[in-house]
């Protein structure tokens, strides 16, 4: 694999339409690098995966800020900076997230890093910028040790993105109503066999049990992560039998395990929750998706129900030609975050100078529940966004039915889970 080209994208899910839309969107935005900051210039270095299965990661995250930093500096920058990404693809690995992130600050000039890496690659960028310590927010990372395990702070590292405990409480509650009602008591879980699979599932499980004590778990898989062919798994499944099956699988994986499930009519007899389902490109991707599918919010431009979310959308779509994922609304607002603290800064871009800023700020946003999306100023991890559950349909907008969790039990449970965790 080669570092992004205009042709990078071109794995990105396996759809053919889905592809197009990636690669015109490279091609929109590529631009070369020039190593050496200018001074009306703020560069901010970006790693992320930009090839392979699940490179629309990548290629929507830097859509995202592309479009938020573009809104910047057409409205006159930061004092007169003007704010520039410049990304790199790590292919997915951790040992080349590492690298990229020490190049781009070392020999880009780049004064703030957004981390746009999967949980795999976000464990390393966190350890450079443990040495390194310039600003970095997160922005794709889900599994909730990066934030929430004391032990793993860094002073100038931040999560703007979803935590996997916040989705596990609202899942444990949004999946424990249903299982009662139609007794689902057998499940599975498929996930992949990496930190944010492992983590993610046991949180669901651990809520999904304390909602509903009756439920048993019959058995787990763990295909590995970017795996072609996912026919053992269901093979399993068909075997054990269960009523009910988690899947933490995301992007260009869920799409070939659900296509692949779909040869064997599996979801007619299972009923299938998953975290990552609902990014639209995931669901259009699909060649036929099954109806009655429950997934996690990832984005959907009807919900919330806001004209600034439909604007966005709107805003995104034209540069990327499809609709946003959960990872461009998470990096369009660390956008926002990152020049909103340079406001206020001044323009001084020392990462402790950032960090004292960015430590408890609340800002409007369309992606807010209420008015405000906040970054918690204890343990620097995004809290306010939508943390619904829906089902499929199998027709736009392909998720409907949204049932809303209350930001107050979230807290709540989660608090509950940090002294069990001891990270309180």
């Amino acid at each position: 694999m080669t570092r992004h080209t205009q042709a990078g994208p071109a794995a990105t899910l396996g759809r053919r339409t889905l592809l197009g839309a990636a690669a015109a969107g490279a091609a929109m935005l590529a631009r070369p690098h020039v190593a050496g900051a200018q001074a009306k210039v703020i560069r901010v270095g970006m790693p992320t995966i930009l090839s392979g299965r699940v490179a629309i990661l990548g290629t929507s995250s830097r859509t995202a800020v592309q479009y938020a930093f573009s809104r910047i500096n057409e409205a006159g920058g930061l004092g007169g900076r003007s704010l520039e990404l410049v990304e790199r693809d790590s292919k997915g690995r951790p040992d080349e997230a590492a690298k990229v992130t020490r190049d781009l600050i070392n020999n880009d000039g780049c004064e703030l890093i957004i981390d746009g890496e999967a949980s795999s690659g976000g464990f390393a960028v966190h350890e450079v910028i443990r040495d390194l310590p310039v600003l970095c927010i997160h922005t794709n990372s889900e599994t909730s040790s990066l934030t929430a395990d004391p032990k793993l702070h860094v002073k100038t590292a931040f999560r703007c993105a979803r935590q996997g405990i916040h989705d596990a409480v609202a899942g444990g509650v949004y999946a424990s109503a249903i299982s009662k009602q139609r007794g689902l008591k057998r499940w599975m879980t498929c996930s992949p066999d990496y930190a944010y699979g492992r983590d993610n599932t046991a949180e669901f499980l651990e809520f999904i049990k304390k909602f509903d004590p009756s439920i048993e778990v019959v058995d787990q898989v763990w295909p590995r992560l970017f795996a072609p062919d996912y026919t053992e798994n269901i093979t399993k499944a068909l075997q054990v039998r269960p009523q009910a099956m988690y899947s933490a699988l995301w992007g260009g994986d869920l799409v070939s395990f659900i296509e692949q499930s779909n040869l064997y009519r599996i979801f007619g007899n299972i009923t299938l929750f998953s975290s990552s389902l609902g990014d639209p490109p995931v669901l259009t991707a699909i060649k036929q998706l099954p109806p009655g599918l429950h997934t996690a919010y990832r984005y959907n431009r009807n919900y919330p129900d806001k004209p600034s979310n439909t604007a966005f959308a709107d805003g995104f779509a034209s540069l990327a030609k499809h609709e946003p994922t959960n990872w461009a609304w998470q990096n369009y607002v660390a956008a926002q975050f990152i020049a909103e603290a340079l406001k206020r800064t001044n323009g001084r871009t020392e990462g402790a100078a950032l960090a004292a800023e960015l430590k408890g700020m609340a800002l409007d946003s369309p992606l807010a529940v209420g008015d405000k999306l906040t970054l918690r100023d204890t343990d620097h991890t995004l809290i306010g966004y939508p943390t619904a559950w829906g089902r499929t349909v199998p027709k736009a907008p392909f998720v409907e039915g949204f049932v809303p969790v209350e930001w107050s039990q979230v807290l709540e449970m989660e608090a509950e889970w940090k002294q069990r965790k001891g990270y309180a």
